[in-house]
Parts: C-alpha cells; sequence; structure tokens
C-alpha cells in the first residue's frame, strides 16, 4: 500500500521535487514562449533553465521515487488504449501515480521541450553562443533550424493545451483534483490503485 500520513484520508503521490520541477518548466516554458519575440536574454535563460529541468527529470526518472520513475508508469500501448476506452466508458481506473494516457503526455512534452530548447541552442551557437558554440552544430545555425526550433515551441503550446483539457477532464472524470495534488503531493485515499495493486499490472 502506498505511504499514509496522521491524514488517512489522504495518500502520499508525488515527492518535492517532482513538484518543483512540473510549476518550474511550466513557469520557464511561459516566460520562453512570451519572450520569444522579445526579451532575448530572458528567453535564452528560461531555455537554458528548461533544459537542465528536463535533465534532472529524466534522470530523476530513472532513480527517482517510485511514481516518479519511468518504469512505474510507462506502459503499453494495449494499456494506453484501454486507460482511453476506460474513460470514454466514464469508469477509468485510479493511479497513484501517472495514468497511462498521461504517461503518453508526460513523454511528449519532455521531448518536444528538450528539442526546442536544443534547436534553440543550435542558433545561438552560430553567433559563438551558448555550450553548443564552436562545435559542429554551430554550423546548423539558420532558416531551417529556426523553423524547426518554432514548430517544437508552437507543438509544445498545443500539448500544454491538450494536457489541461486532460487533468481538467480526468479530475472530473476520477473526482480527484489532480492540479492541486501536484501542489500538495497528496490524493485522496482509495482502496485500489491501478498501478499499486500488482494484480492489475499485468498488460
Amino acid at each position: 500500500m502506498p505511504p499514509q500520513n496522521s491524514n488517512p484520508s489522504t495518500v502520499k503521490a508525488w515527492d518535492p521535487l517532482i513538484r518543483v520541477f512540473h510549476w518550474s518548466l511550466a513557469l520557464c516554458f511561459l516566460v520562453t514562449y512570451v519572450t520569444e519575440d522579445d526579451g532575448m536574454t530572458l528567453h535564452i535563460w528560461a531555455g537554458y533553465a528548461a533544459a537542465i529541468l528536463i535533465g534532472f527529470r529524466l534522470l530523476w526518472g530513472l532513480i527517482g521515487t517510485r511514481n516518479a520513475r519511468f518504469l512505474s508508469f510507462v506502459k503499453s500501448p494495449q494499456r494506453v488504449k484501454q486507460h482511453l476506452r476506460d474513460m470514454l466508458s466514464l469508469r477509468p481506473a485510479h493511479y497513484l501515480g501517472h495514468n497511462p494516457v498521461a504517461a503518453v503526455m508526460v513523454i511528449a512534452l519532455l521531448v518536444s521541450i528538450a528539442l526546442a530548447a536544443f534547436t534553440g541552442m543550435m542558433l545561438i551557437a552560430s553567433d559563438g553562443q551558448g555550450p553548443l558554440a564552436g562545435t559542429m552544430f554551430a554550423s546548423f545555425g539558420g532558416d531551417a533550424v529556426k523553423g524547426i526550433h518554432e514548430f517544437f515551441a508552437n507543438f509544445t503550446l498545443l500539448l500544454v493545451l491538450i494536457h489541461v483539457g486532460g487533468v481538467i477532464v480526468s479530475s472530473l472524470l476520477e473526482g480527484e483534483n489532480l492540479a492541486k495534488a501536484m501542489i500538495t503531493g497528496r490524493k485522496r485515499a482509495r482502496e485500489q490503485w491501478a498501478d499499486v495493486d500488482p494484480a492489475r499490472e499485468a498488460d
């Protein structure tokens, strides 16, 4: 069973580092997006911060707490499809960590932001700035890389909007304020969790 504290009505779901990462990355992306045309210095430093956060999340996804580890929440395509069907039937299973559909969004956001950050560093490297300056990537700066950078910035925004919509829908279906859980780190206690009960782990 998941660990409990003196409040038996809730259980711990997210560790402090995951929560700080989540909201920090959201802030960094917001800053980079709104400063894309103006405030380039802030844009670049927010991009660096996002890249560092992505690096931390990849590491924490390997050695972090149970619900932070990729192996605990990345599921097979069959499990993702099943959870989508369960959502459409208005009876989704309850997950202490990310549900299978949310896991897809987590990976998509990490990849998209990482590529936006990397192509951004390629662009400034062509001007002799940033960690990629002086490397072979500095020769790739140009309209093509700029287009790729802008694509992933806009694609990330689309993913964020879908993510927010998914959180709202899942919160209503599961009777759980998922945004609040990412602030407090706790979810409402339940008798069974699909990602904790071994009987529900088989694909």
